[in-house]
């Protein structure tokens, strides 16, 4: 009997615990549950608002170690959230008012121990480079937090070219970004910038921030968070998008706890932060004694296509050097040939002795210039053929030699007549007594009679006469024909006698053979021939040429 009642009362226990087992387990979900049993909707690209929890997202932004003292820049106003990834990490969460800032901070601040790792690093093994770049910083951080401004970011995201470059305008990654915002070719185009073979707009500070900063509005808009901005802004937002896709969150501190970002993303945000920090209060941090560069100031003006950078020195009566310093987007000694108005800086307060002086220098008179492209097969002289112009121009705008090798891709200034009449390929012949000049002019494609006779001034009648041919008659390319052009008065007074007025030109900073020729209508193998030069000589400032003006020359018609 008493066996069977202490079998009862067991049973009895049993039943008891089962029941109160399958009742917990109605009211608790299992800790296994898949991903796909919870409901959590995942993140689409073009709906960015996670079921993640129910911080705003200043919250998810603006986080804070627990071990922060009261000595620190910020203080904690909310509970402390434990790390499910990494027990050795925990946040304190800065909860409430969006607009409230520390230290003058305009951008979320976090000080935790990557943050702290990277201001040791830039104090111990980096102190020397990190040194350079803040003497750099106070060169272009005044103008660019304007520009920051202006287009409605904070001014505090300009920190962002200090660890990209170092504001180096000439910085160059291995991923072939380039300037002191470091863009890629694709990007820098998408937000406005031009790069071929005359400029590199990503290297222009004033144009790559004002992309910059248009980017950098994108990616807020898109990710409401500025640590996943700048994020996004070193791995590009499809990265960060799928990030948070994977992991289910918008939180950039929980995203570094995975492996699927690179570890270059993953210290970007710590980097920033620690670089800000250190740029603020440099003394703080142990930077003294750094010589700050002056601010950048400067004026802009507007110059004709193909000027040479030298002409613009001397224009401002400064060097070479600084003209180039002041635009480091132009990659060539002129300004791009296709821009007929290229805005350039030069010193600033050095405006007006500019225009006094650029207005004094000769202007490029009739021609124009055209940018081509050297493709399989060409060379010098067949280029020089095609445009119908001398080879020697050509050179001279390019800084070339006759020997020089062309490769596929380079761009060469090609100097082209705006009255459309041929500088090459032309051969023409003046006897004592003649009355006119008398060249052989080679057809090119869509050439007629009537449009030559136009282009050189003469009757198509008489233009018929002296080739024997019908006024209708089609030209066929690489034929030729002959054309008088009556000569000057001064040159039949003068047809007896080869010689002109003989004078010693010195030669200047920024001149050139081109230059001089045209001055005083002469041709480059001209001078050449009166000077002794050879076909590698060059001229320098100082030297003395000796220049015959006023007698016939016996070169191509220019």
């Amino acid at each position: 009997m008493r066996r069977l009642f202490g079998v009862g009362i067991i049973l009895l226990l049993w039943l008891i615990g089962f029941a109160y087992a399958n009742l917990s387990q109605e009211r608790v979900p299992s800790a296994l549950a898949s991903d796909e049993e919870r409901e959590i909707p995942l993140l689409l690209p073009y709906n960015l608002d996670l079921a993640l929890s129910d911080r705003t997202s200043s919250e998810k932004c603006l986080l804070l170690p627990s071990s922060v003292s009261k000595g620190e820049p910020y203080e904690s106003g909310g509970s402390l959230l434990e790390d499910e990834t990494n027990g050795d990490v925990s946040f304190e969460t800065l909860r409430g008012d969006r607009n409230r800032r520390a230290q003058g901070f305009d951008i979320p601040i976090v000080i935790n121990e990557r943050v702290e790792h990277f201001i040791r690093y830039f104090q111990t093994t980096a102190r020397k480079i990190f040194t350079n770049w803040l003497a750099r910083s106070e060169r272009y951080i005044p103008f660019m937090k304007n520009l920051l401004k202006e287009n409605g970011l904070p001014e505090d995201l300009v920190y962002m070219a200090l660890i990209e470059s170092g504001f180096n305008p000439y910085a160059y990654s291995r991923s072939k970004a380039s300037g002191p915002w470091q863009f890629i070719y694709l990007t820098g185009k998408k937000y406005g910038l031009k790069v071929n073979w005359w400029v590199d707009e990503r290297r222009d500070p004033e144009k790559s921030t004002v992309a910059a900063a248009k980017y950098l509005k994108d990616l807020y808009d898109l990710f409401e968070c500025w640590y996943l901005a700048a994020a996004g802004y070193n791995a590009g937002e499809g990265k960060i998008i799928n990030a948070m896709k994977r992991y289910r969150t918008e939180d950039f501190w929980e995203l570094t706890k995975y492996r699927y970002l690179k570890r270059e993303t993953k210290d970007y945000v710590p980097q920033m932060i620690a670089a800000a920090l250190i740029a603020k209060e440099p003394e703080k941090y142990g930077f003294v004694g750094i010589e700050y560069q002056e601010p950048l100031k400067y004026d802009k003006v507007k110059v004709p296509g193909a000027t040479d950078l030298r002409l613009i020195a001397k224009a401002c009566e400064t060097s070479l050097e600084e003209i180039k310093d002041l635009n480091p987007e132009l990659l060539r000694w002129c300004t791009p040939p296709d821009s007929p108005e290229y805005e350039v800086r030069i010193p600033f307060g050095k405006k007006e002795l500019f225009l006094t002086n650029f207005e004094a220098f000769p202007q490029q008179g009739r021609f124009q210039f055209k940018t081509h492209i050297v493709r399989k097969g060409d060379t010098l002289g067949a280029i020089a053929k095609l445009y119908k112009v001398d080879l020697d121009p050509i050179l001279e705008l390019n800084r070339l030699k006759r020997s020089s090798l062309l490769s596929i891709g380079m761009n060469l200034i090609i100097p082209i007549p705006k009255d459309g009449r041929p500088t090459g390929a032309t051969q023409r012949t003046m006897g004592p007594n003649r009355t006119s000049e008398e060249m052989v002019y080679v057809i090119k494609e869509g050439d007629t009679l009537w449009s030559i006779a136009n282009e050189t001034g003469v009757n198509i009648g008489s233009l018929s006469r002296w080739n024997n041919l019908h006024p209708e008659t089609k030209l066929r390319p690489g034929d030729k024909i002959i054309i008088r052009i009556p000569a000057p008065r001064e040159a039949i007074k003068e047809s007896q006698r080869r010689e002109g007025r003989e004078l010693v030109y010195i030669v200047r900073e920024g001149d050139t053979l081109w230059d001089i020729a045209k001055r005083y209508g002469v041709t480059v193998e001209e001078i050449k021939a009166w000077n002794q030069l050879g076909k590698g000589d060059r001229i320098y400032p100082s030297d003395r040429l000796r220049l015959k003006v006023g007698g016939i020359r016996s070169s191509t018609l220019n």
